[in-house]
């Protein structure tokens, strides 16, 4: 079957870079996957009073269609209530062909209150062009530390998330938990975002712009994903 999507990316490794045509063929959003279960369930009952209902399993999946992934620099959404989070990103060929990414599940907050999955759809996932090989820094994986900032129009960016990756579920614990609740087993062409870290302060923030960066402190590389929102005009 023909992909609805081709993402353009580049692998680059501590020698060389080259370059990658990924056919998107389903995506997958994670979510409540800290590794502190009681953490999460902390966290569920924080957005439970602020009108965002629980999920219907922890962790949780989301599938989205293919086509909502993009590696743009700029994104349209429907309203002001929308907000990014950092995220890994696995694109896998095939089992021992994996790549790492970063990026952000960017959600419609208004529908979340009413339809999690739909406020994940309304949304494009973004994703950077530039990708790692997954065995490349498995070593190193816990260590790996993920960040984003976040502002609007002439203001200074803002950190608003800023943890390791050792927080969250790994990368063979999530493919096991998507392939345990897909019709068949194959994972070529998937590309599964992780679920996210916690904000800063505790609080969603809505902002212009939205960055966030992978980091591994003992190689210094980073992946990069950055990104503008302009909210679409209202017809009147």
């Amino acid at each position: 079957m023909t992909p609805l999507n081709t993402l353009a990316l580049t692998v680059v490794t501590e020698a060389d870079s080259s370059p990658l045509s990924f056919p998107v063929r389903r995506v997958v959003n994670a979510g409540y996957v800290g590794r502190n279960r009681q953490a999460v369930l902390a966290h569920i009952a924080e957005l439970q009073r602020e009108g965002i209902p629980p999920p219907a399993a922890v962790p949780a999946l989301f599938r989205v269609t293919a086509d909502n992934v993009t590696t743009a620099e700029r994104i349209e959404v429907l309203g002001s209530e929308t907000s990014g989070e950092a995220e890994y990103v696995l694109l896998v060929r095939a089992p021992g062909e994996i790549y790492v990414g970063v990026g952000s599940d960017h959600t419609d907050r208004s529908l979340e209150r009413l339809c999690l999955g739909k406020s994940k759809q309304i949304c494009k996932n973004v994703v950077s062009r530039e990708v790692w090989r997954y065995e490349d820094v498995q070593p190193d994986w816990d260590a790996l530390v993920l960040e984003s900032w976040i502002w609007s129009g002439g203001a200074e960016e803002t950190l608003y998330q800023s943890g390791k990756l050792g927080t969250i579920l790994p990368p063979g614990q999530l493919l096991e938990l998507v392939e345990s609740r897909l019709a068949d087993s194959g994972h070529d062409g998937l590309v599964l975002f992780s679920g996210t870290i916690p904000l800063l302060g505790g609080h969603l923030k809505t902002a212009d712009h939205f960055r966030a960066v992978l980091r591994n402190p003992y190689s210094g590389r980073e992946l990069h994903c950055g990104y503008r929102c302009e909210i679409a005009e209202e017809l009147s």
